[in-house]
């Protein structure tokens, strides 16, 4: 067959599954208008000034200039560094006890998933509040156990450390479930043959976990990863919610110190509140860098002891 009638072939071939193009074309169309024309437009406000009115200038590279000298934005790669460390880690781990309690066979299993996934469909706001309310340094419930163990009490709002220790747990409360439930559907699908050899051959539970559980379920710890450093790395909701007061008075703020200041808090501040729209486009490109980074450090090092695993 010539190739000239081979290309015509293909064409036909084409055309004639247009009907189920076009009933799939308006996820496209808005992926395109929604997505990829936001982020190309984004690339090239970057290189603006621009404050939401006026006309455009061209500044070059002087945004990402400025980024690099300005102090507020390294305190908040910092901070959000820092908080997604604190939620992220201890997170998957616990999930992943979780999930492996569940996949042991106790009682009211579905309950637990029920239970366990909730948090994640709950409103972000409402969440945050309900944590400002626990949290409180005056009234809080928190506070209030300490007070009836005779602990000293911590201004878990007012101090620099515990504002991230609290974002982290906001975070870690959100997507535990979220995560447990991922790992149990991974464990369901290792068989129930190389435990029960294990044990024939005199292996406790936690060797088992070591041996079995974690080497099947990296490829699955390798996604809730990536996952949780995307999200984490974007945390916005919770800092806006917990101290969206004392934002409307400094923009910058993000809690006493600006301990809470995280990147994307610092994007919308510089966007929205100074309509400074061409930095917070070089903000929001530095943050895709950093996950971008954080991103192929924690597959690279997940792929090493996979290699590790196999040498052994």
């Amino acid at each position: 067959m010539s190739d000239r009638r081979r290309r015509a072939v293909r064409r036909t071939g084409i055309v004639s599954y247009w009907r189920q193009y076009l009933a799939i074309s308006p996820f496209f169309l808005v992926f395109v208008g929604f997505n990829l024309i936001p982020v190309f437009f984004t690339l090239y406000l970057a290189f603006q000034r621009w404050d939401g009115l006026g006309d455009m200038k061209f500044v070059g590279l002087d945004q990402f200039k400025f980024l690099i000298h300005d102090p507020t934005f390294w305190l908040s790669v910092k901070n959000t560094i820092i908080i997604w460390v604190l939620g992220t880690f201890p997170m998957l781990f616990v999930a992943l006890i979780i999930a492996v309690m569940l996949n042991a066979g106790v009682r009211f299993t579905s309950f637990y998933r029920i239970a366990y996934f909730l948090p994640n469909v709950t409103s972000l706001v409402a969440v945050a509040l309900f944590f400002f309310a626990i949290f409180s340094s005056s009234n809080g419930l928190v506070n209030a156990v300490l007070h009836l163990m005779h602990l000293p009490q911590v201004q878990w709002l007012q101090n620099p450390f515990a504002i991230k220790v609290v974002i982290a747990l906001l975070m870690s409360w959100q997507w535990t479930g979220y995560n447990a439930i991922i790992y149990l559907a991974g464990l369901q699908t290792i068989p129930t043959q190389l435990y029960e050899a294990a044990q024939l051959d005199g292996a406790g539970p936690v060797r088992m976990f070591r041996h079995i559980t974690v080497p099947l379920l990296r490829p699955i710890i390798l996604f809730t990863l990536i996952v949780s450093t995307v999200t984490g790395l974007q945390s916005f909701t919770e800092p806006q919610v917990l101290f969206g007061s004392t934002a409307s008075v400094n923009p910058n703020s993000g809690g006493p110190g600006q301990a809470g200041l995280t990147m994307m808090l610092y994007f919308y501040h510089q966007a929205f509140d100074n309509n400074d729209y061409g930095y917070g486009a070089a903000i929001v490109w530095a943050l895709f860098l950093l996950i971008l980074l954080f991103v192929v450090i924690n597959w690279r090092l997940v792929a090493r002891s996979e290699r590790r695993e196999r040498v052994r």
